[in-house]
């Protein structure tokens, strides 16, 4: 048995699960989520979800962790949401955004200016002296992920000098330079 798959999830107060034909329909404050699901079986009862597979076939193995964890995910999303902060590292790194427009100036010859999905809420943080900081909170978690993956892969850190975007809190592997 799958040692996540068997844990419930728990329903908080103000959030709403409801399973119909293979899709399960996730409401809370923050916004609603959709999900499809196969191969195993969701039932709400008594103010948790619980995912259960008929067999101990790969696919229904593989399957059965996974839709547990992007059901505690949408729960967690639309009741809390979740919160990515992306550091640039550099000389002249600038951001700053007008509405979900992201303008980053990242060494190149020109500015990169990004449309953020409205599911995205966008804020940019520059204070004088330390590094500029673009906040990203979602109540999608992949979403995010996939949105700050963009905006890192624009300059990813290099390993010498630590210049790039990285996330905030992220232990980046140094190299030493040549030596003379």
């Amino acid at each position: 048995m799958s040692r996540i798959g068997k844990n419930p999830v728990a329903i908080p107060a103000g959030v709403t699960v409801e399973v119909a034909n293979n899709v399960i329909t996730v409401k809370g404050k923050l916004g609603q989520l959709t999900q499809e699901y196969s191969d195993v079986e969701v039932k709400v009862e008594e103010g948790q979800v619980l995912v259960e597979r008929s067999s101990d076939h790969k696919d229904q193995r593989s399957k059965h962790g996974l839709y547990r964890s992007l059901i505690n995910n949408m729960i967690n999303g639309v009741s809390t949401g979740f919160t990515k902060e992306l550091e640039l590292v550099g000389v002249g790194y600038r951001a700053s955004n007008q509405g979900q427009k992201l303008d980053l100036a990242l060494g190149f010859s020109h500015n990169i200016v990004l449309e953020i999905a409205p599911e995205v809420v966008l804020e940019t943080v520059s204070e004088k002296g330390k590094n500029p900081i673009v906040k990203l909170t979602s109540y999608d978690k992949q979403l995010l992920g996939q949105v700050a993956a963009k905006i890192r892969g624009f300059r990813k850190p290099e390993p010498y000098k630590g210049k790039g975007v990285k996330f905030v809190g992220e232990v980046l592997r140094r190299k030493a330079g040549k030596s003379a």
